[in-house]
């Protein structure tokens, strides 16, 4: 009487390849001898190890489902005195057990010839004008593009792929092997097709049937306003083309920065240092001063004191959220440097000596260590 194997596995005759594969997979973790020792749990294993090589095979299925029996009496017999794991290693039985070798046969299929491609990365030089404003950049990349003789086909023209002759199409190559455990089945992908199943006899002579090429191309890529060193800005479908044609996947340009010889940046924040003369400090002025923006009337109150800042709201970068749009523009700030002359003539000294004895200042004081105060750079390193 013909054994049976549905039933040994506990599913319907019309179950699907998959659900053979689960059913196979519950049953080897509960009665694999490593985790069950009972003589009665391996006799089980035997079996359900033999239905299931008989159910994911095609041809013997066929042969079950006729009313025959494809392992006739020798079906889960042992090996007399060879290896008892039929020259498996452990890590061989557990991928057939557990799927990461392809499942034991029948069940994963041929891998598509068409896959997605991969990202790209372009790094941009920027300066601080072109960061504030953004830009609109005509870019030479060198990516893989779609071959455009074969259109991906990776054939010649008027030649299709075919079935590969090793594996028949399947894209895998089982080995079954016996040892006291039953038979052992597993797959790999197969070395003739690399698992795609097909193979081309008459490759495409451009791309030698990749279905895509090296070029030489020149996009337009434009960078809103507001980006800053490092930040990168995505171009969807612009990276490289897939294997066998697939989708092309995206380009990604990075701004590199350049520093300039006036501002610095902090965020959105931009700072300078205006150098102003003793006398201009004193008696104040209207300051010209040529902002990222466009040029500015700086007013220069009297008195004003060496290390002073002076804030102008709005006269910063823009602002750029995550979601790419700008949200307002950040600050301007103004350090003042106020210098003393190093070279006077007779009449400036005499000038200055009668100014000082006006004000009273030939006596001198020790500033407080609170009161000190550094350059622009360390200021701003005492931010961060």
């Amino acid at each position: 009487m013909a054994r049976d194997y549905y039933g040994t596995l506990g599913v319907r005759q019309d179950a699907t390849s998959e659900e053979i594969k689960r059913a196979y997979r519950k049953l080897a973790r509960e009665l694999h001898p490593d985790v069950n020792p009972d003589e009665a749990a391996q006799t089980r294993f035997r079996e359900v190890t033999a239905a299931y090589e008989v159910l994911s095979d095609p041809q013997k299925r066929k042969i079950v489902d006729m009313g025959g029996d494809p392992l006739g009496n020798g079906g889960g017999g042992g090996g007399g005195g060879r290896d008892p794991f039929g020259g498996f290693g452990l890590g061989d039985i557990m991928d057939a057990f557990f799927g990461a070798a392809g499942g034991g046969g029948g069940g994963r299929g041929p891998r598509s010839r068409v896959q997605p491609g991969s990202d790209a990365l372009l790094r941009v030089q920027m300066t601080l004008e072109e960061c504030a404003n953004g830009i609109s950049r005509e870019i030479a990349v060198e990516t893989a593009i779609l071959c455009d003789l074969c259109r991906g086909s990776g054939c010649s023209e008027g030649s299709t792929p075919i079935a590969c002759d090793t594996c028949g199409g399947r894209g895998e190559v089982q080995s079954v092997q016996r040892s006291f455990l039953g038979q052992v089945v597993t797959a790999r992908a197969c070395p003739t097709c690399r698992g795609l199943g097909e193979v081309i006899p008459d490759p495409c002579r451009q791309c030698a049937g990749e279905g895509r090429v090296r070029a030489r191309r020149t996009i337009t890529a434009k960078i809103p306003p507001g980006v800053a060193d490092g930040m990168r800005v995505r171009l969807s479908g612009q990276g490289e083309v897939g294997p066998g044609g697939g989708p092309a996947g995206d380009l990604y340009i990075e701004v590199e920065e350049l520093p300039h010889a006036t501002f610095e940046r902090e965020g959105a924040d931009l700072h300078c240092t205006l150098r102003v003369q003793m006398t201009t400090a004193a008696l104040g002025a209207v300051v010209p001063l040529e902002a990222i923006d466009g040029h500015i009337e700086l007013d220069l109150e009297p008195g004003t004191q060496p290390g002073a800042e002076l804030l102008l709201p709005g006269r910063g970068l823009p602002r750029l959220r995550s979601t790419g749009r700008v949200d307002g523009r950040g600050d301007l700030h103004v350090h003042i440097e106020v210098e003393v002359p190093t070279r006077l003539d007779a009449r400036q000294t005499e000038l200055l000596r009668e100014l000082a004895a006006l004000r009273g200042e030939e006596k001198h004081t020790l500033a407080s260590a609170t009161n000190r105060s550094g350059g622009l750079f360390s200021r701003l390193r005492s931010r961060r």
